[in-house]
């Protein structure tokens, strides 16, 4: 990777390993509510396969050798490497393809299912130094170990459907209703990675570099960490009822958070303890996965809205706090709901055994 900003004579240093470690050592609540519940149906990776072929990853992947660069050994080789720590670090098992596309708008994202491709614009690579982009790396790598394609296949497949609905009102806004709970699993998702690319990366400066970045450019030298942590908590608390309502509205279609929300995010996620003890060594293993609760975990999840509600200064949520028990069971509702219809003892052709216990 060419020399760029903080990225001269930047030694290589040792980065701690986390064998065997499950994706639910850094994923949100809400995230890994619904991921647990998914794992749990019987049948359901064949139903997302099928899902799956509205998206023909042949063709997304021909398009990407035709007019993009695959990473390796004798292109992006730093890249390569990076991807190689990344693999290592979160113990992944195997090597996903990297791939580099001309765009000068910063982005990266992770497709296909069958085989995790992530790709990344010249945009973001150009704006970022090395220890910046093992950030942007290790949040890639954060999706492939998570198996957050299945967000992008269910978006992708329900869009579409309601497109088709678009003639029959009732039918489309119930679909509206369960995109938007999809689209706020996969806010949280990106919050999950966040947490998977610091682990990968493990200074907490660089990923706020990064995160800064992706906000006001290259232009660190007129950016501060603290002022910026600062006004993602006058986003969260300032202004009055419109205000809330604006921020709410602004934020349903996005397949994102806001980046200064990222940033204090991750920040919490550290001042809790919680990245320290990772680092200690303390976290869930993937061979206990089958045995995780999904019901334990929508508590998780409960909890950690009730207090980030009980925190907020905004003038709306402090006057619907109930609000937060029925975002928190977004994760809960959208796994169960399928778990109850597809698990144990219930298949494809409809089985109405008991429901079984998390």
């Amino acid at each position: 990777m060419p020399e760029r900003e903080g990225s001269e004579n930047t030694p290589e240093r040792s980065r701690q390993r986390f064998p065997g470690i499950s994706s639910r050592a850094y994923e949100h609540p809400a995230d890994r509510t619904a991921l647990v519940a998914l794992r749990k149906i019987d049948g359901f990776d064949i139903l997302l396969r099928k899902l799956s072929g509205f998206i023909d990853e042949r063709k997304i992947r021909l398009s990407l050798l035709a007019d993009g660069v695959k990473v390796g050994d004798l292109q992006f080789p730093r890249l390569q490497t990076m991807l190689q720590d990344a693999v290592d670090v979160l113990d992944i098992g195997f090597m996903p393809e990297m791939y580099v596309v001309q765009n000068p708008v910063p982005n990266a994202f992770t497709i296909g299912m069958d085989r995790p491709t992530i790709v990344l614009t010249t945009g973001l690579y150009e704006l970022m130094d090395e220890e910046e982009m093992r950030f942007v790396v290790g949040h890639e790598a954060g999706h492939v170990l998570s198996g957050h394609a299945v967000y992008r296949t269910m978006l992708f497949w329900l869009t579409n459907f309601a497109t088709k609905l678009a003639w029959m009102p009732i039918g489309k806004w119930g679909i509206d209703m369960f995109i938007n709970a999809l689209l706020e699993w996969f806010r949280k998702a990106e919050l999950s990675c966040d947490r998977a690319g610091l682990l990968v990366e493990q200074d907490l400066d660089a990923a706020m570099r990064s995160l800064m970045k992706l906000a006001g450019g290259s232009h660190l030298a007129e950016m501060n960490p603290i002022a910026f942590l600062e006004q993602a908590r006058e986003h969260e608390g300032g202004g009055g009822l419109r205000e809330s309502i604006l921020k709410i509205m602004s934020l349903r279609e996005r397949t994102h958070p806001y980046t200064s929300i990222r940033a204090l995010e991750l920040t919490r996620w550290v001042e809790a303890g919680d990245y320290q003890r990772v680092m200690g060594g303390t976290y869930p293993r993937r061979e206990d996965d089958p045995q995780a609760s999904v019901r334990e975990e929508a508590k998780a999840a409960a909890s950690q809205y009730k207090e980030n509600f009980e925190k907020t200064t905004d003038p709306l949520l402090t006057k619907v706090r109930g609000f937060a028990d029925e975002v928190a069971g977004v994760g809960s509702r959208i796994g169960e709901t399928v778990y109850r219809k597809w698990g144990p003892g219930r298949g494809p052709e409809g089985a109405t055994d008991e429901d079984a216990e998390d």
